[in-house]
């Protein structure tokens, strides 16, 4: 029997379900649980949007990605992550030494296998990760992002399969973001690898969005798939995943050798899940992500832009109607909108060069299709004012080859505006600037972190770094966080305090309060803003906690219990008034 071995997104469950992802203490909690459900032999841990997103929220991703992968190295589980190639872990092009520093980082951390994939497809920005993550002694898996048009056929996939693993990729991904790949074809793609390179392992990826998964799971499994990711309870299906309980049953019934699933500690891994999304993480996924929706298969866009989308919606649905009302046509319904956008998607798609629509090119063809509405509802034409700078960039080449032809139109305009097409290596565009960053990390007075990590990081995500570095990353969170649980409280009919929603986001937790008014100091050597201890910091009874500096003298804020800290609510240098918030711990 042909042994098929499932991989956990731990990850993209949450991304494709909403914006954020859990904790470092909360990944800790929850990686014994996924050893102990005994199914899963692959863990996807970090990558893609998901270390940006820590910042956003005020968390380091360094001690996340490590304690996570740490964790799940114990049970014998290796740890996988996603990377955009040229654009590595965020939206734009990233300079080709960071992109290098990247490998060395992410395997002292514990990452086994990166999954590189370009959004265009476009081999000559996957061909240098592909070298620098195996110098760095990760396994390089060249993931192909699915798609279906008149451009991305079997044979399409096929030969760029060989490319990848001629260029030396350990590994190739069948990366199916919106779930449109049709499983008859996914399954020649499949077997062709297998077949002219049968030590080549295949792992499939596929979201349920259009409802063609589950059939393409089995398709590429009769032709050889080696792993399968999969979701889990309350974060499966919708744009997520298969759930690992029916992708399971389905394979076994098939005659495939797969893990037995221990069901009960599969109930206590939902039953957390559910407690992260109960904690914060649920006020930003949209619940209408729980659903499969066929419309999408027409258009191709991934099912986890849904909440992006109806969000960016919203706005220009109302401009439209106005403009409707005041030409004397009836006003679009929401429903009626999303059918024409989806309509405009696939309309202009080809005419764009199919770009695969994938982070960051789904985006963009959705803001074209969104603008290109709003503008032909006041009469003027499609393009003139809907492409924005990035967007640009991927119709110039400067991201990489179109796997299409450009429509004339499209040509014409780009001529008009006086701007120039680029055919070399987009790599070229972004010159190397690691040292531009190490200076700007010695004028701060930053260390550079164990491996280079915090380098990394900075070079990587230097808005968010520095936001993080100040604590206004953490307000802005704690600020949006409120808000959100306030308006939820009012519709609700209640009416609550900052302070009582403080204690709402953690009522397992003991606050502490401060003894007298004054300046807080979290170490007394610091003279950063952000130098409040980490989330999950365990305390023993007795410890000092803090230090209030008062006109008089510094005060020590002692511990009167055992636990570890849950949240920060004053931040380095804030004055506080004698019984103010400091922070809470669990007991």
């Amino acid at each position: 029997m042909k042994e098929v071995k499932f991989s956990l997104v731990y990850r993209d469950m949450w991304q494709s379900s909403g914006k954020y992802v859990p904790r470092k203490d909360q990944l800790e909690q929850i990686a014994p649980l996924i050893i102990d459900m005994g199914c899963f032999d692959r863990v996807e841990t970090n990558g893609g949007a998901a270390e940006q997103v820590n910042l956003l929220y005020g968390e380091n991703p360094n001690p996340s990605v490590r304690a996570f992968t740490a964790a799940l190295h114990k049970g014998g589980i290796e740890c996988h992550m996603l990377d955009r190639a040229l654009n590595a872990l965020r939206m734009n092009p990233v300079p080709a030494d960071v992109r290098q520093l990247m490998y060395k980082v992410k395997k002292a951390q514990g990452v086994d296998i990166t999954r590189i994939f370009c959004g265009l497809n476009d081999v000559r920005n996957i061909i240098p990760s592909i070298q620098w993550a195996n110098e760095a002694g990760m396994i390089s898996q060249a993931a192909m992002s699915i798609t279906y048009s008149q451009v991305h056929t079997a044979e399409y996939y096929m030969k760029m399969a060989d490319e990848l693993i001629a260029a030396g990729a350990k590994e190739i991904a069948l990366k199916d973001m919106a779930g449109v790949g049709r499983p008859v074809s996914l399954g020649k793609i499949v077997a062709h690898i297998k077949t002219q390179h049968p030590e080549i392992k295949v792992q499939y990826h596929g979201h349920t969005t259009p409802g063609l998964s589950m059939a393409s799971v089995l398709e590429v499994c009769k032709a050889g798939c080696d792993y399968i990711d999969v979701a889990m309870e309350p974060l499966s299906w919708g744009t997520v995943h298969p759930d690992v309980i029916s992708v399971q049953a389905m394979l076994k019934d098939a005659g495939f050798l797969v893990k037995d699933i221990d069901m009960k500690t599969y109930m206590a891994a939902r039953s957390m899940t559910q407690s992260f999304i109960d904690d914060f993480l649920g006020y930003w996924i949209d619940p209408r992500n729980r659903y499969i929706n066929s419309l999408l298969l027409g258009c191709g866009l991934p099912g986890g832009m849904m909440g992006s989308l109806m969000a960016d919606l919203k706005p220009v649905h109302a401009a439209i109607n106005m403009n409707r009302k005041n030409q004397g046509l009836p006003e679009l319904s929401e429903d009626e909108m999303l059918v024409e956008l989806f309509q405009e998607v696939q309309n202009i798609w080809p005419k764009l060069g199919n770009p695969p629509l994938v982070t960051p090119f789904s985006q963009y063809t959705k803001n074209i299709a969104l603008m290109n509405l709003f503008a032909m509802s006041k009469g003027e034409p499609r393009y003139e004012t809907s492409i924005d700078p990035a967007a640009w960039d991927m119709i110039l080449g400067k991201a990489g080859k179109l796997p299409g032809t450009l429509a004339p139109e499209i040509v014409e305009l780009a001529k008009k505006k006086g701007f120039e097409f680029f055919t070399g290596n987009p790599q070229d565009n972004y010159p190397d600037a690691l040292p531009h960053f190490i200076k700007m990390m010695e004028q701060e007075g930053w260390d550079r972190g164990q491996d280079d990590e915090e380098l990394f990081e900075f070079a990587m995500h230097e808005k968010q770094y520095r936001e993080y570095k100040s604590g206004e990353a953490k307000r802005r969170f704690n600020q949006e966080l409120e808000a959100k649980m306030q308006a939820k409280a009012e519709k609700n009919g209640i009416s609550v305090s900052l302070d009582d929603l403080r204690k709402m986001r953690h009522p397992k937790a003991e606050t502490i309060t401060a003894p007298t008014s004054g300046q807080i100091i979290w170490e007394l050597d610091a003279y950063e803003k952000s130098m409040a201890p980490a989330t999950g910091t365990k305390y023993d009874e007795g410890d000092n906690f803090c230090y209030i500096q008062t006109p008089y003298a510094t005060e020590a804020v002692v511990t009167n219990w055992s636990g570890k800290l849950v949240e920060v609510v004053a931040e380095q240098g804030k004055n506080v008034k004698k019984g103010d918030i400091l922070a809470f711990v669990e007991k």
